[in-house]
């Protein structure tokens, strides 16, 4: 019989990036108020879709950031969504708004409602808590503006975008609850937490979002070791988040795809990366630490997180 065709093609590499910061004026050239550069967003967006990236979820951070996420999926229909939310380090913004919290909150419903009718929003984030920084946010309020929001995502039936710092067990408590009203359930991103952690995590059904930040330490690939592939998640948390090679998984590149040429910000030339400013087709290089440190192919890492994102966020791609 031979080699046939169907066992010598190789199928293209898929992904989604289910957390990218794409209203962040650094891809836009804007660094801190100046500007360094020219515009390169088309370019951002044109490196990430060569090597696979097909799907973008652009993360809201707080009302201002969601409305953004909600503009840019609309324009890059059918490629780019939204989530909208407030996050924790952000849950001061209830407190301080002018015309009182129960405003910005009816503000983010109607947003997220409207949004999600439309086809632009499908996941209700980045809220959760972060006990790490409660100089920018107050516990107390940070845990009275996550319940609030989890009320609406249950209201508004959305998946969840959730982050979770040094905050665990009031996490899972106001968690719990809810999820049970959820059919579509949740992903906790930039998952940094303990293996113990992440069990409990699965326990609930919510996914396990992974990126640079998830594999700095030999304990964090431990973690992802374990987390099964029918829930886990990739992205990159542009423009945070990159794999640096003082990184524990840094080890795992040597055989990996090499990425464009990457240079300072103020040498930049069209075609080129900025350093320190990581973006979307990084995530090529996250699916491949985590296919290095689970012992499976690149492939197998890739179309479990590319069902596994369709499954909860559908995308365009089924009806949610």
């Amino acid at each position: 019989m031979g080699d046939t065709e169907t066992n010598t093609t190789i199928r293209p590499l898929k992904y989604v990036d289910i957390g990218i910061n794409l209203g962040d004026p650094v891809f836009r050239g804007n660094y801190h108020g100046k500007q360094a550069h020219e515009d390169d967003l088309a370019d951002i967006i044109e490196r990430a879709q060569s090597i696979g990236c097909a799907k973008f979820m652009v993360t809201g951070s707080d009302l201002k950031e969601s409305e953004h996420a909600v503009q840019i999926s609309k324009d890059y229909p059918g490629f780019c969504y939204a989530t909208v939310g407030v996050h924790p380090c952000q849950a001061k913004h209830f407190d301080e708004h002018p015309e009182g919290p129960s405003k910005l909150l009816a503000e983010l419903r109607d947003l997220a409602l409207s949004s999600k009718q439309s086809g632009q929003t499908v996941a209700f984030g980045e809220i959760g808590l972060d006990y790490d920084r409660l100089f920018l946010s107050p516990k107390e309020s940070q845990l009275k503006w996550f319940e609030a929001q989890l009320d609406l995502a249950v209201e508004i039936q959305l998946p969840l975008f959730l982050h979770s710092r040094a905050a665990s067990d009031d996490f899972e408590r106001l968690l719990k609850p809810r999820l049970a009203q959820l059919p579509k359930g949740g992903l906790v991103h930039s998952f940094t937490g303990t293996k113990e952690e992440m069990q409990r995590m699965i326990e609930l059904g919510l996914d396990i979002g992974v990126n640079g930040c998830s594999l700095k330490t030999e304990e964090n690939l431990e973690v992802v070791k374990h987390i099964p592939l029918d829930r886990i998640q990739i992205e990159t948390d542009g423009p945070w988040c990159e794999i640096r090679p003082s990184h524990a998984s840094a080890k795992y590149l040597t055989d990996a795809p090499p990425l464009p040429k990457a240079v300072k910000k103020e040498k930049w030339q069209k075609g080129y990366m900025v350093k320190g400013r990581n973006e979307p087709a990084a995530i090529a290089h996250v699916a491949h630490v985590i296919a290095r440190v689970k012992g499976v192919s690149v492939e197998e890492v890739c179309e479990a997180a590319w069902n596994n994102s369709i499954k909860m966020f559908g995308l365009g791609e089924l009806n949610n």
